[in-house]
């Protein structure tokens, strides 16, 4: 009878790690890390390779998953611990990366989303900005076509991935939580979600979803926590001036838009790209669809 393998006689150990750690979803190279921190303790020799190892778990309860980019020609390889959580394999694709958008909105409870597709911010590297004046030509022009979106979309199963590259923040307003699958998943925070969906209201359903999330999020905000991440979000654009309308038309205190419009109303400015036939508020200086009432 054969003599049973150094890593079966470490079996019991390993699987009580893996089960009782909070990270489900491992990269080749994470588990690589893994053997190599745990060799020792576990009694393995120096020639047990990651290969054995990876084979060794998936002969139990580690599963393979590969997420596919059709437009890219791009594959990611990614192990679960047990049943994978979409939205874990989702933020795994890209290092730092974190839930926003329609499914951190989803996540916060401010309103149905759809559950097809799974946005993730993958932050740029820092960049330095040349910023020149707002002008109204300026503005009008880069708010009369229809935004862009990003082309880097994953699949996994029918589920869509969508990889958005957003500007560098260092993460600011991006918080740890335990996620519907009792998996730890970063994501925006509420205030971070209701300023993001703002900037690109494309990734949340389109600015009809706009109106009923900040409904869902009224008297669960922090306004002075929005007007920080705002401030050091810095953005070129008088986006608080569409913050402050969706917040009055959501019925927020007077107190609460009294703030974003002591932020200051120096131009005319619109709530998404590509607006037919706006309306116009003149208290927020704002164009935005008719049907936003």
């Amino acid at each position: 009878m054969p003599r049973p393998s150094r890593l079966s006689l470490a079996e019991k150990e390993i699987a009580e790690l893996l089960s009782g750690a909070s990270q489900k979803i491992y990269s080749d190279a994470q588990l690589a890390k893994l053997l190599d921190e745990n060799r020792t303790n576990w009694k393995l020799s120096d020639r047990t390779r990651v290969t054995d190892f990876i084979s060794f778990l998936k002969r139990r309860e580690l599963k393979e998953h590969e997420i596919r980019s059709d437009n890219y020609s791009r594959q990611v390889k990614r192990y679960s611990w047990g049943k994978p959580s979409p939205l874990a394999l989702a933020v795994s694709i890209k290092p730092r990366a974190h839930l926003c958008h329609a499914t951190a909105a989803a996540i916060h409870g401010l309103g149905s989303f759809s559950r097809a597709t799974i946005y993730i911010n993958a932050e740029q590297s820092p960049k330095r900005l040349s910023r020149g004046s707002l002008t109204r030509e300026g503005i009008n022009r880069a708010f009369s076509a229809k935004q862009r979106q990003s082309n880097l979309v994953y699949t996994y199963n029918r589920t869509s991935i969508v990889i958005i590259a957003g500007k560098n923040t260092n993460c600011f307003g991006v918080e740890e939580i335990i996620g519907p699958d009792a998996e730890t998943i970063r994501v925006t925070n509420l205030e971070r979600t209701l300023i993001d969906i703002v900037v690109r209201p494309a990734y949340a359903g389109g600015t009809s979803q706009l109106l009923k999330a900040y409904r869902f999020a009224k008297n669960r905000i922090s306004i002075d926590r929005l007007l920080n991440i705002l401030k050091t979000l810095d953005y070129a654009y008088p986006y608080h001036q569409s913050i402050g309308f969706l917040m009055q038309r959501a019925g927020y205190s007077e107190s609460a838009t009294a703030r974003l419009r002591a932020l200051g109303l120096k131009h005319d400015f619109y709530l998404a790209h590509g607006i037919h036939e706006p309306e116009y508020s003149e208290k927020w200086r704002l164009f935005y669809p008719r049907h936003i009432k």
